[in-house]
């Protein structure tokens, strides 16, 4: 991106400098009383009529101070600055897969439900993985890929603030834990970098699809893919949501496909632990990205002294030929 500015901006204080010389002569002359003369009729003291040359003359001086002026601007150096950035080395292909079932419209996490505190999270986690490629898996009795892999986070900021709970989607309710990892897995199999996870939250059971969690987690082992998993609620306990809703959160199964594929079970009960295990994702799951950022300069204080010098030119050609003075 093109921005102007100045090397040595400083010199731009003596701008107000050249302003005030200018203006001098015409201060001191409104101060000047000019003599007066007694007539007995005020025609022989009227003053001829003035030549187009004599009205232009006081002007002169003026093309002088706005070519010092410029040539002050110029001084400064102006300069246009583009930066390029180049990146080298891979970020993390990540697969967010969020459990959209009824149970997660439970009002135990601020400032909403459980659905939309999640969101909040996962789009500040988003937010700071600049250069990897995130893809959104949402499930409930099945699994869909809600977007693929991109860099482009915005537009997966935007699907991710349209995810619903089922129900409002007009979607089965259930809880497919087997088939969200999988689709998650099946998402980054093709990926060629050499970090690949999934990060999977849920609030229940597996109780529908008709893959097996630990079956994904095997998958995803073969696959290379590390798969953390952040189980949300009490563990096998039951709550009283805004719906009079009730869950059972599997924690061993969890754990197991966690430790299956090399990765880490969290348990998240409330926002600011769901923060804190995303942050702990973050900083444990690191881009191996180097970044260099190169700054072009392009000098415009010579586009500034061509017109300076052009006014001078044409105030010393105007005095020594039609605003000559003669003796």
């Amino acid at each position: 991106m093109n921005s102007i500015e100045f090397a040595t901006p400083a010199l731009l204080l003596l701008l107000p400098v050249v302003l005030a010389l200018a203006l001098m002569p015409l201060y001191a002359g409104r101060r000047m009383r000019p003599a007066a003369m007694r007539f007995a009729h005020v025609a022989p003291a009227r003053p001829p009529s003035r030549s187009w040359k004599l009205k232009i003359r006081p002007w002169l001086s003026s093309l002088r101070w706005i070519a010092l002026a410029l040539l002050v601007v110029a001084a400064a150096r102006p300069q246009t600055s583009e930066a390029s950035e180049i990146v080298r080395g891979e970020g993390v292909d990540i697969a967010l897969a969020l459990d959209i079932s009824g149970s997660m419209a439970a009002f135990d996490f601020d400032p909403d439900n459980r659905l939309e505190a999640a969101k909040d999270v996962i789009a500040e986690f988003i937010e700071q993985r600049e250069y990897d490629r995130i893809g959104l898996v949402v499930f409930a009795s099945d699994s869909f890929i809600h977007s693929p892999p991109t860099i482009d986070h915005d537009a997966l900021l935007f699907l991710l603030e349209e995810v619903e709970l089922a129900g409002q989607l007009g979607l089965m309710d259930g809880t497919a834990i087997g088939s969200g990892l999988a689709s998650a897995a099946n998402m980054l199999k093709d990926s060629e970098t050499k970090s690949r996870i999934v990060v999977l939250l849920t609030d229940g059971d597996n109780n529908k699809g008709e893959i097996d969690p630990m079956t994904a987690a095997i998958a995803a082992e073969t696959l290379g893919i590390r798969v953390y998993t952040i189980g949300v609620g009490k563990p096998r306990g039951t709550f009283t949501g805004g719906f009079g809703l009730s869950s059972n959160l599997d924690e061993e199964t969890l754990k197991r496909i966690a430790q299956r594929t090399n990765g880490k079970y969290f348990l998240a009960t409330d926002t600011e632990a769901l923060r804190g295990i995303y942050d702990e994702v973050n900083k444990l799951e690191k881009s191996e990205i180097e970044v260099s950022v190169f700054t072009q300069h392009e000098e415009l204080g010579g586009w500034l002294i061509i017109p300076a010098s052009a006014l001078i030119l044409l105030e010393v050609l105007a005095q020594s030929t039609l605003f000559r003075s003669t003796p």
